[in-house]
């Protein structure tokens, strides 16, 4: 540990390593959408074929979330997200040699579900972190920071992935992105560490967190090792109200993170008659505006509790005003102008970005002592857009043929979400675990 009088800010540098790790997550989860239009055409895959492609991250994305979060609670985020990081990676790459499989799109789908499997644990890891890292009066803008990343993903990425496609070939974008997330997970492992091991923090900053509800000795090995979790308290964690809207919430945010990156591509592509390179830079421009929304949402939220107002009304104004305004996407039905539909798509993503705080939500809400289970409970339950979202929008523009009742499908979404914060969630406050039954002291009992 560092000795200064003066406090150091080795938390943002922290923040960068989780920003940089979430891009890393969503450039590779954004791979398969920027190459559908080209890839799904040489493949003869049909809408419903890639409706189910898309759908196999969601699948083992969901199914894994509580395992990686009991992973996390046990050997800490540095270690289950350095190297979860670098097998999903690996995953990605090999989606690029799909086609020399007998079978290409079950080849596609399993590498996709492995894939999914292997980024469980990479959301809950970051809202552990910001935990472990930041007070509560700055978790809102940490958070607001690494969840702007699939935004940068898709703002910055989908042109150069389109790019890639257009002057090599689609296989290449599965090749480029594995690589980056090999090599950054590697250096995540060399340079990330809980805030009690580092050795540049000092005295003055973990005092600072400490103070402002952080907890830095979250990853500790005593902590670790007094952690003891019950069935019970898990169906407490399913079943409170204000949880289970929490978890309504998310769903219907993730429902629209989903469209933008499963079918949005092809809804330029196909829908709206786009060339690959114009689909790159047109679906940019929405990703900007999420990601700006992200920020401004995350930094209110933070302002607004630094100014004496309630952790409820704080965080549920961004929330609900955001979520109400992301249902303007349905605009897009009712004109055929391609600016105004790129308007329309950039203020509902803008909406849907402001809104995007239910990860500090549930930094603020979840049991202290099981946050990485809490994390994979709650991104279950929200993860199971993932799997809905695409198959339903896939399904639609098989039996009917257009991406309108997709759209509607999709603007829905932030009313069930808004209605769900209003008369569901509540009051928030952290909600607090009974301690797990100790069996060896119950055994030691019945002998004596």
């Amino acid at each position: 540990m560092k000795n200064s009088d003066k406090k150091t800010h080795i938390r943002y540098l922290m923040l960068v390593f989780m920003g940089v790790a979430m891009l890393v997550n969503f450039i590779d989860r954004a791979t398969l959408s920027v190459a559908a239009p080209v890839m799904s055409k040489e493949l003869n895959f049909s809408a419903a074929d890639m409706g189910w492609a898309f759908s196999a991250f969601g699948w083992a994305y969901m199914l894994f979330q509580i395992p990686g979060g009991i992973l996390l609670d046990k050997f800490g985020s540095r270690l289950v997200y350095g190297l979860a990081m670098i097998v999903w990676s690996i995953f990605t790459f090999l989606q690029g040699g799909v086609y020399l499989f007998p079978s290409v799109f079950m080849a596609l789908f399993i590498l996709r579900f492995l894939m999914g499997m292997a980024e469980a644990p990479a959301t809950p890891a970051s809202s552990r972190l910001s935990v472990q890292w930041f007070p509560d009066r700055e978790r809102g803008f940490a958070t607001s920071i690494y969840q702007t990343a699939p935004y940068v993903a898709l703002g910055v990425f989908t042109p150069v992935l389109s790019w890639v496609i257009s002057i090599y070939s689609w296989h290449y974008v599965f090749y480029s992105a594995g690589l980056l997330g090999i090599v950054f997970g590697a250096f995540w492992l060399m340079f990330v560490r809980d805030p009690l091991k580092h050795k540049s923090i000092n005295q003055q900053e973990l005092d600072y967190i400490r103070e402002g509800g952080g907890i830095p000795e979250l990853g500790s090995a005593q902590r670790q090792s007094q952690q003891k979790v019950s069935w019970a308290q898990i169906k407490t964690m399913c079943s409170n109200r204000m949880m289970i809207g929490v978890y309504i919430g998310q769903f219907c945010l993730t429902s629209i993170t989903w469209f933008f990156f499963t079918w949005f591509p092809t809804y330029l592509y196909q829908e709206k008659g786009l060339s690959i390179i114009k689909v790159g830079l047109v679906a940019a421009i929405p990703a900007i505006a999420g990601f700006v929304g992200g920020i401004i949402g995350g930094m209110l939220s933070d302002y607004l509790l630094r100014k004496g107002y309630s952790l409820t009304f704080s965080r549920k104004l961004p929330i609900v005003s955001g979520m109400l305004l992301s249902c303007s996407i349905i605009v897009a039905n009712y004109t055929q102008s391609i600016p105004v539909v790129i308007f329309v798509m950039s203020l509902a993503f803008f909406s849907k970005g402001f809104s995007n705080l239910g990860w500090c939500v549930l930094s603020d809400t979840s049991p202290k002592e099981v946050l990485g289970l809490a994390g994979g409970i709650f991104n279950t339950f929200g993860n199971v857009a993932g799997i809905l979202t695409p198959l339903v929008i896939g399904f639609i523009i098989q039996a009917t043929g257009s991406f309108d009742w997709a759209i509607i499908y999709v603007g829905s979404m932030g009313i069930v979400g808004v209605i769900s914060y209003l008369f569901i969630v509540g009051k928030l406050q952290r909600l607090t675990l009974s301690p797990a039954p100790d069996l060896t002291a119950s055994k030691t009992a019945v002998h004596n």
